[in-house]
């Protein structure tokens, strides 16, 4: 019986070895480009799958496109190998980097801007009028770990010691500016984007078409202070010419009329430049301000 078992052992760990010598970005093993759940999983799932045509036509490398439920999802997987490039947020990657050595190489950029601020939201024609008015009131989060949704509004209320009296977290941007316009909550805080010519480009757009007039039902009554945008990171010990030719990529899709259309979609993104870690040492001040741990996500 000995025999058998150490037979069984060595041909499982044959197969082990033939799957771990299988190289990254062939059929076989794919490269695993993983897409944080910011707005609605339909809409990512079908740019992302531009993306991924793109990429696939651009390199030599196929692409494996995932939308988990969950930013800590995302950071996990990098701790478990099965994640190798991500479209992360901003708190997300100052913890996969923490955790597991995980690359910024680009940041993105909304018209012309590589950082971005929390706004404040509430109804035009309700009692909230200025950031202070929210003590006592009801208010909306986007999620734990959202920079612009709740990392950086919380340090705003926290610094000027507003505290309102009833706080819910609504997962995505849409789904807080939605929870003001129906009167579930007296306020919000989502990302905020510089206006252009096409006209608003913060949080209100990602429900225009199902309210078209919530650019004059809701009002921003504030902002945080700016840090740099959402970063796209990659596994540390990837091969560095696959990371180069990946990155060089991306950059070349966001410069495409496809590409455009599509990342503006996913999160208002016009273009990506070129990041490093250091890039991102002021968010984690910030974290370190509210009081937040690095190492382990919020529950």
């Amino acid at each position: 019986m000995g025999g058998k078992y150490l037979v069984l052992l060595v041909a499982l760990f044959s197969v082990s070895c033939t799957r771990a010598r299988k190289e990254l970005g062939t059929k076989d093993n794919p490269v695993k480009f993983f897409f944080v759940p910011s707005v609605d999983v339909r809409v990512l799932e079908d740019n992302s799958k531009l993306i991924k045509k793109f990429l696939e036509k651009e390199t030599p490398y196929k692409f494996e496109v995932s939308v988990p439920t969950s930013f800590i999802s995302v950071v996990e997987a990098f701790g478990t190998g099965r994640a190798d490039v991500a479209a992360l947020n901003t708190y997300g990657y100052v913890l996969a980097h923490e955790k597991y050595g995980v690359q910024a190489l680009l940041t993105t950029v909304r018209n012309g801007e590589s950082t971005y601020r929390a706004q404040f939201i509430a109804k035009a024609d309700g009692p909230i009028k200025k950031v202070e008015d929210i003590e006592g009131k009801r208010m909306a989060f986007v999620d734990p770990a959202s920079t612009s949704g709740y990392i950086l509004p919380m340090k705003y209320l926290k610094d000027r010691k507003i505290k309102p009296k009833e706080t819910v977290f609504a997962m995505r941007h849409d789904n807080v500016v939605t929870m003001i316009y129906q009167g579930q909550v007296d306020a919000g805080a989502t990302f905020y984007v510089s206006p252009t010519k096409e006209g608003i480009q913060d949080a209100r757009m990602l429900v225009k078409s199902q309210y078209p007039n919530v650019e004059k039902e809701i009002k921003i009554i504030g902002m945080s202070d700016p840090i740099p945008n959402d970063p796209v990171v990659f596994r540390k010990d990837m091969p560095e010419e696959m990371k180069k030719k990946i990155a060089d990529a991306l950059i070349r899709f966001v410069e495409t009329p496809e590409g455009k259309e599509a990342l503006s979609r996913l999160s208002g993104v016009t273009g990506l430049i070129p990041a490093t870690d250091r890039d991102y040492e002021s968010t984690r001040a910030t974290l370190k301000e509210i009081g937040k741990a690095t190492a382990e996500a919020d529950k």
